[in-house]
């Protein structure tokens, strides 16, 4: 009976932890932690860091221009004033980040 009980209640903290997990690994989370600093909550690159490091907004002709793999490869790898990411971020959580800065873009 403790073995069953125990079973349990393992089986309902883990069913409570992965929503945990997956919420801190989305992309509008890693984008706040790691890219709003320079990129602005709107991905204009109008902050201080920003400005500073001439960040280009997420809608210039450059940007759009970019393909998935093109953002991906400058997260993982950096770019320019850019760190790279790889090593810091999962590649899941590069890839929830790019689609979360697709969001941003006025296509």
């Amino acid at each position: 009976m403790k073995g069953l009980i125990g079973v349990a209640l393992i089986s309902v903290m883990m069913a409570f932890a992965e929503p945990i997990v997956l919420a801190q690994s989305s992309g509008v989370d890693i984008y706040k932690a790691k890219c709003l600093i320079c990129h602005a909550v709107d991905g204009s690159g109008n902050m201080p860091a920003g400005k500073a490091t001439k960040t280009p907004s997420f809608n210039s002709a450059e940007m759009l221009k970019m393909s998935d793999a093109d953002f991906l490869a400058d997260t993982r790898n950096g770019k320019g004033k850019m760190p790279a990411y790889s090593g810091k971020l999962s590649d899941q959580e590069i890839k929830n980040v790019v689609a979360y800065i697709h969001t941003l873009q006025k296509k």
